[in-house]
């Protein structure tokens, strides 16, 4: 089973670039979006094979995500039922007869952590929704998660210490996610690997100079370890300032 998770940040604009060639060459079987962009019936995707779960946010033009499936799933959630945080179209959950899947967008805290508390209680709500998912069976979550946990996630990890991404806030609450049984599946196949990076800033040619930062992930329930067969993040496609992630997980 191949799951793809891409932040497109805009996906009217990223349509114009490679999108649909990735999407096709990729030929995944669940394909998650992260900053979508949109409000209903601003696009219609051609996706033969495929069915299609999209969240908007209230907001015209900001956040949204969507999962593309070939496997119908047995039912489908928006949100994590938690009003405070379901009007921005972060989350969507696919239940499956063996897993779920669920895409979100993290809460950015924003210039001078403007919304670092709100992300806080985010942070815990989301997780808290992600093990009640857990008890009944295992789950797979990806997307932009909007933090680079290690020093060895990020470029320049001395001069971003008390910037959105990587303040210790943040970091902690990610240690506290692994630390609850989770699997970073990238860092599970390479613990060591440096300068492999998912995000570049659009300023001072970041991604020409790999410049960049690792917030996007799948993540897994620690159960899951022994159908963890392969994790990528593919540098070199273009057409948003995010390039997209990938799982491979063996088939039951």
């Amino acid at each position: 089973m191949r799951l793809i998770s891409w932040n497109v940040n805009g996906l009217r604009a990223v349509m114009g670039k490679n999108f649909m060639e990735f999407f096709n060459e990729t030929d995944a079987d669940v394909f998650c979006l992260q900053e979508t962009k949109l409000q209903a019936g601003q696009i219609e995707m051609d996706l033969p094979g495929y069915h299609q779960y999209w969240n908007y946010a209230d907001k015209k033009g900001y956040s949204g995500t969507a999962i593309f499936t070939k496997k119908e799933p047995l039912s489908v959630a928006y949100g994590i039922g938690i009003d405070e945080h379901d009007h921005e179209g972060r989350v969507i959950t696919l239940e499956f007869e063996d897993i779920y899947v669920v895409t979100v967008y993290t809460p950015n805290s924003q210039d001078e952590l403007k919304r670092l508390e709100y992300r806080m209680k985010w942070e815990d709500d989301f997780q808290a929704y992600i093990k009640e998912l857990e008890m009944s069976k295992p789950v797979v979550f990806c997307g932009d998660l909007n933090v680079a946990h290690k020093e060895i996630d990020l470029k320049n990890p001395k001069t971003n210490r008390r910037n959105a991404g990587f303040t210790d806030e943040e970091r902690g609450k990610m240690s506290q996610l692994i630390d609850a049984g989770f699997i970073d599946t990238f860092r599970y196949f390479y613990p060591d690997q440096e300068g492999i990076y998912s995000w570049w800033s659009y300023r001072f040619k970041a991604r020409e100079k790999n410049a960049g930062w690792r917030i996007d992930y799948f993540i897994t329930s620690g159960s899951l370890a022994d159908r963890l067969a392969g994790a990528k993040i593919h540098t070199d496609v273009f057409g948003s300032d995010h390039c997209p992630v990938e799982l491979e997980l063996k088939d039951l």
